[in-house]
């Protein structure tokens, strides 16, 4: 961070920034959990009973479990690498909001 002083429009910016990263964790958060207990319930659910998968605002029984299993894990895999991203960048931001904070009580 440089030596010029910081302003509070600068610091509203990085708080807004932050508020929303730590939005976008919870969300991203939140699929990475819907995911998993889908996956759990799809592997306890009985072979004989049928399964659906929800499209748009339909109900569609899935046919073939495994490829469902599949596309659920590949799902959870890109869902958890983004959730890994936004948690450093919500770091980053935490450690710049509290320097800004700090230079701007200084001020």
């Amino acid at each position: 961070m440089s030596d010029d002083p910081i302003t509070p429009q600068e610091l509203q910016a990085t708080t807004q920034e932050l508020q929303l990263t730590r939005s976008q964790v919870q969300a991203v958060a939140s699929q990475v959990n819907e995911i998993s207990l889908t996956l759990d319930a799809l592997s306890t659910q009985d072979e004989s009973r049928p399964v659906f998968r929800a499209v748009g605002n339909l109900l569609l029984e899935v046919g073939d479990r495994v490829t469902l299993a599949k596309d659920l894990e590949e799902s959870k895999v890109v869902f958890e690498s983004h959730l890994e991203r936004l948690v450093k960048r919500e770091s980053a931001l935490t450690t710049q909001y509290e320097e800004m904070v700090k230079s701007f009580e200084g001020q």
